[in-house]
């Protein structure tokens, strides 16, 4: 673990903290306008809201720093991922045109099947009528 991982790590940290704030930021918005109290509160609750949402994002950040096991477990999953063989882009490019040719396929398949059965079906309730209709 080189120590360009343990940075990464700690913005990962950030990123979480972040995420945490804004999401709670955003459920106090939807909670207030549901209910409609955050109308009457909107300038007093507006400082107090953020400041909130942002201990509460350290908090969260803060349990997931606190153990060992947890940090040195992501600064190997961040290690292995380093160890990852990426494809190039014309790689990318063939694999990609492959893909989209054998859903193409597959999709005409599945397309003359259902017709096919479709056909069928019908055939068969015309001669289930004809013999109900030549039996009343």
């Amino acid at each position: 673990m080189s120590k360009d991982d343990s940075t990464w790590l700690r913005v990962a940290y950030l990123c979480l903290i972040g995420l945490v704030a804004l999401l709670f930021v955003q459920a106090t918005d939807s909670i207030g306008d549901q209910t409609g109290w955050s109308e009457g509160y909107s300038t007093l609750w507006q400082w107090p809201r953020y400041g909130v949402a942002l201990a509460l994002g350290v908090f969260i950040g803060w349990i997931f720093w606190r153990k060992k096991d947890r940090h040195e477990y992501f600064l190997a999953a961040i290690g292995e991922l380093r160890k990852i063989t990426w494809p190039t882009i014309d790689a990318t490019r063939q694999m990609t045109i492959i893909v989209v040719v054998v859903c193409a396929i597959f999709s005409l398949i599945l397309a003359a099947m259902d017709s096919i059965a479709g056909v069928g079906i019908d055939g068969i309730e015309s001669a289930v009528k004809w013999i109900l209709g030549s039996a009343l």
